[in-house]
Order: structure tokens, then C-alpha cells, then sequence
């Protein structure tokens, strides 16, 4: 069995331990929470909750240490930490800065003899898979990902952090047009805003300016301001009755040409369409965790991505059960 323990016991942290329990080969030894461990109540019988101080007396009881943190301020920090003590897998999801980051684990992971492996989810993760996968084989072509329509948990927290906002969620929408351009092998040449919308569902403090709200949020660099954004207010009982699920997806398409003149087109497509993020992603994190506990087990050390693991290390079949099953 691969002991595996859960770093961060937020949405991402409970979908680990949900993502355990169905895979025959793992048990979950131990949650640790920066809260009262007292205060933190999991599902696993015989599990332990642990505070986050005592991470490091677990590093001969845990094969792979499982990281729920977020990829703003806790990620950076806590996946070189922990890649020195215990096998690591992440899903940092900054993609601006997955090299330094990669750099940073790769040192510590080396220093202590283990595999951190970063970026795992859908994207990064699935999604990137699909993308190089495209690439090589269309070489002659172009890439297009498209996401939602879904719940984005930073753009949200984002409207929260906004003046006069008691709480909200908002919503990564796909431009029909687009996708059906793309989908057409039209091989259009999309701006930001021409290929995403954005629509945010908002309860307001009482007595909040509205017209200023929805302004502070359209205007939001980095989140808003380079797209369509919708803002609508609502009250904190239709939030919570129509929008209290975190369900996300997708599509990755790469639309190519082959033949001597170019004459045959091509269209890969990749799509997800998940009722709920953060288990969707603690999935893909489990299946990375078997791929590490078995690259340690091999000696390997360092840090990888998903591009550096064969498709055989995420599954539990053998190789003669993975090829009668899907070969």
C-alpha cells in the first residue's frame, strides 16, 4: 500500500482523500492543517490530523505527501520544503512561473533523494499533455484551449476581495463563435477577449454601491479588464441555491494540415466537463502520487512534470493487464 498524506485539508484536500479511498493500492495515514487539528474532522477511519509543525516526525511513516495548498503564496514555499523530506506531488498552476518553481523542487527534491513532481491537474496537468501530444503530431498547425464554462476559485476570490462585496462567484465562459471557428479549421487569430467571457454572480453588503462594485470589478487588472465581464446581483440565498457547486472544464483543440500540398486538414480535440473541480484535480493527483512512489522506488530523484512520466507509472494494471485492456 502507498501511504499517502494530505498537506492543506481545504476543497482540494477533502477531493485527495475522497480520490484515496478509490484506489486499492493507497491509504491515507495522515491529514495536516495549519488549523486546530482538534477542530478538523476527516472521513478516513484510523487516519490521523496532525498539525502542520509535525509534517517532518512523518517522514519515514509517508510514502508520498500529497501539497492542498494554493499556487499564489503557499505552493512556492511549502513544495521545496517537503520535496527534501517526503515525495512530493503539487499542483502549482502559475504557469508564468512553473520554471522557477520547477527549479526550486528540482534542487530540494535532489538534496533529499525524492521525486517532486509540479503542475499536476487538468491544466497544467491533462490539458498540457494534450496540447504536446497535438503538437507532435501536427506539427503544422495551431493550438487553441478554451476553459469553462466554469467556476474560477481565484477570479472569485478576487470579486470578494473588492469593497462592498459580502461574497460572490464567478464564471469562465467560452465565446461560442470562436470555439466553432476553431472547430471549423478556420484557424482564426483570437484576442483574450474574443475567445472567453467573464460572469460574476454578486452579493452585496448592505448599503454597498453598486455601480462602483461593478466598476472596481470590470476595470481589475490581471482578472477582468481585458475581458467582457457580466456582473450581476443576486442574494446570498440564490448564490448559495444556484451557484454553490465548483464545476469547471473545457477543450483543447489543435487544427493542422498534412499532405505534400497541405490539402487534408485535421482537428484533435480534448474536452472535460466536471461537476466538481477540486476532485477532479485530486484525481489527477492521486494517479500522479503512484507515478512518484514508483520512480523513488526505482531510485530516481528530482523534480518532473507530467511530461516526464510514462502512462504506465499512473495506473495500477500491470503492463499485460494495460495492454489487453487498452492497446
Amino acid at each position: 500500500m502507498i501511504r499517502i498524506g494530505i498537506l492543506g485539508y481545504g476543497n482540494l484536500g477533502r477531493g485527495v482523500e475522497c480520490a484515496v479511498r478509490q484506489n486499492p493500492d493507497m491509504e491515507l495515514a495522515a491529514v495536516f492543517t495549519r488549523r486546530n487539528p482538534a477542530d478538523v474532522k476527516i472521513l478516513t477511519e484510523g487516519a490521523c490530523v496532525c498539525g502542520i509543525s509535525e509534517a517532518p516526525d512523518w517522514k519515514d511513516m509517508i510514502d508520498v505527501m500529497i501539497l492542498c495548498g494554493g499556487s499564489a503564496t503557499d505552493l512556492p514555499e511549502q513544495t521545496p520544503v517537503y520535496a527534501e523530506l517526503f515525495h512530493v506531488v503539487d499542483s502549482f498552476d502559475t504557469h508564468a512561473r512553473i520554471p522557477e518553481h520547477f527549479a526550486r523542487v528540482d534542487e530540494a527534491a535532489k538534496k533529499g533523494g525524492k521525486v517532486g513532481i509540479i503542475s499536476v491537474g487538468w491544466d497544467p496537468g491533462m490539458f498540457s499533455l494534450n496540447r504536446l501530444y497535438a503538437d507532435a503530431v501536427l506539427p503544422n498547425g495551431k493550438d487553441y484551449t478554451f476553459w469553462g464554462k466554469g467556476v474560477s476559485q481565484g477570479h472569485s476570490d478576487a470579486v470578494r476581495r473588492v469593497a462592498g462585496v459580502k461574497d460572490a462567484k464567478q464564471y469562465t465562459v467560452p465565446v461560442d463563435a470562436a470555439l466553432e471557428s476553431v472547430r471549423k479549421g478556420e484557424n482564426p487569430d483570437l484576442s483574450t477577449r474574443q475567445k472567453h467571457t467573464r460572469e460574476c454572480f454578486v452579493v452585496l453588503e448592505e448599503g454597498a454601491d453598486a455601480a462602483k462594485v461593478e466598476e472596481e470589478i470590470k476595470a481589475m487588472p490581471n482578472y477582468f479588464a481585458d475581458y467582457d465581464t457580466t456582473v450581476h446581483f443576486i442574494s446570498q440565498e440564490e448564490l448559495e441555491r444556484d451557484h454553490g457547486g465548483i464545476p469547471h472544464g473545457g477543450f483543447v483543440l489543435r487544427s493542422g494540415r498534412t499532405g505534400w500540398k497541405e490539402e487534408n486538414r485535421h482537428l484533435i480535440e480534448y474536452s472535460l466537463k466536471l461537476d466538481s473541480n477540486p476532485e477532479f484535480t485530486a484525481s489527477v493527483l492521486a494517479a500522479y502520487a503512484r507515478a512518484a512512489y514508483r520512480l523513488g522506488s526505482e531510485g530516481a530523484s528530482g523534480c518532473k512534470t507530467v511530461f516526464d512520466i510514462a502512462p504506465a507509472y499512473l495506473s495500477p494494471k500491470d503492463g499485460a493487464k494495460l495492454r489487453a485492456d487498452f492497446l
